[in-house]
């Protein structure tokens, strides 16, 4: 169907829920070279390829990840004398939500760094502002709708390199089945209610469709029956593929769709920077070794995992932090609320049988839209500069059902 631009092919459920479901064949990286040495010292070694094209560049929240990698890529310079890490941040004044300088401050002390660069933002990283529109533009839709996030830094890494903390949440945090397999380490006192837990994760995709059908998810307001149903059928079909073991989760996760276009996303904007973007926590040989030391150590949590993983690098606090910055009301902002009225004129609902107008129109009303529904705006305003452009009013793009296994 005629829609919008993209370098890559979304189907209307994807647009209308902001998710994209399936895997990706042949996408999963290798394990050559894997030393199973100690994660830290491959967690170095991962991040040494940014250090060797200065200046490198750390995308640094203040989160348990980023600081991870800025700590390595601190360490890692010193081992070799290349010049250090230069960490940099997008900073919004006012908004208390997004505020991280506390933890920022913490962690640029204890590593005695510099240079830090912090780039202060109001309204610019809006899902349809300025910064937005100049990549849909350029590119068409990409995924996430956020990987403009990371514009304002890839300026100051221009040339060079910029390290993410990309992957920690997915490596790193806790699994679907993670106390099925907590239960068979003997590293917690089963219950049970353990028993059904266990025999989930133990059962073939069929057994465990079954079991997920019976837990609720989310009814959101935008979505019609057909939707919700469609959302439902993509979440249980994807959750069932999720391995129990952190070798295969790792592969399964790497052969994500989201993972690819992800990561694919942030190297299209990398390189109208001339910036090589890299992220350590997904290097193969730092995830199966991180793997087995929580293997060893019968960590199946996040946050003793980051602590028997980054205690080295990092101080306590940060590693237990549980709080969490929200960049909502970053993304929908006075662009979005000025946008939304012409996308509800403008958008084909016809072809997007997953979105309810009125529902829509009701989010969208909002002082901070949902963000899954940024995507959608995305799409409109990709189109919308699309028939602008094209004055021949030929079809520019096409999205269609996603190319991907359920």
């Amino acid at each position: 169907m005629s829609f919008c631009r993209s370098p890559f092919q979304f189907g209307s459920l994807e647009l209308a829920t902001g998710i994209v479901f399936g895997e990706v064949h042949g996408a999963a990286a290798t394990e050559s070279g894997i030393r199973g040495a100690n994660p830290l010292e491959e967690l170095e070694d991962a991040v040494l390829r940014g250090l060797l094209r200065p200046p490198c560049v750390v995308s640094f929240s203040g989160g348990r990840d980023s600081s991870a990698v800025l700590a390595a890529a601190a360490r890692a310079a010193r081992r070799h004398g290349l010049d250090p890490p230069i960490a940099a941040s997008n900073v919004f004044p006012g908004i208390a939500a997004a505020d991280e300088s506390e933890w920022q401050e913490l962690v640029v002390s204890h590593l005695g760094l510099h240079d830090w660069v912090r780039v202060e933002l109001r309204d610019e990283l809006d899902c349809v502002g300025p910064l937005a529109t100049s990549v849909l533009e350029r590119h068409g839709l990409l995924w996430p709708f956020n990987v403009h996030f990371h514009v304002p830094l890839l300026e100051v890494a221009r040339g060079g390199s910029l390290l993410t903390g990309i992957g920690g949440d997915e490596l790193l945090g806790t699994s679907e089945w993670a106390r099925a397999a907590a239960v068979l380490s003997a590293a917690a006192k089963p219950v049970p209610r353990d028993l059904l837990r266990v025999g989930a994760a133990l059962s073939p995709q069929w057994a465990r469709r079954a079991a997920l059908r019976r837990r609720t998810s989310p009814r959101w307001p935008w979505l019609t029956e057909e939707g919700h149903a469609a959302f439902r059928r993509a979440w249980i079909a994807g959750t069932a593929r999720e391995p129990l073991r952190w070798r295969r989760r790792w592969h399964w996760w790497r052969r994500r769709r989201q993972t690819d276009l992800g990561l694919r996303s942030l190297a299209l904007v990398a390189a109208d920077h001339d910036v090589e973007i890299d992220h350590p926590l997904c290097d193969s040989r730092f995830a199966l070794a991180a793997g087995r030391r929580a293997a060893e150590a019968r960590c199946f949590e996040r946050m003793e995992l980051a602590e028997e993983l980054f205690s080295e690098l990092l101080p306590t606090a940060v590693l237990r932090r549980r709080s969490k910055a929200m960049f909502d009301s970053v993304f929908w902002a006075d662009h979005s609320r000025a946008a939304a009225g012409q996308a509800l004129e403008q958008l084909p609902f016809e072809e997007i049988p997953e979105v309810d107008r009125d529902g829509l129109a009701s989010t969208w009303a909002e002082p901070v839209a949902d963000p899954h529904t940024c995507l959608l705006l995305q799409a409109w305003r990709v189109r919308e500069a699309s028939a602008r452009a094209d004055t021949n009013g030929l079809a520019i793009g096409t999205v269609g059902a996603a190319p991907a296994r359920q």
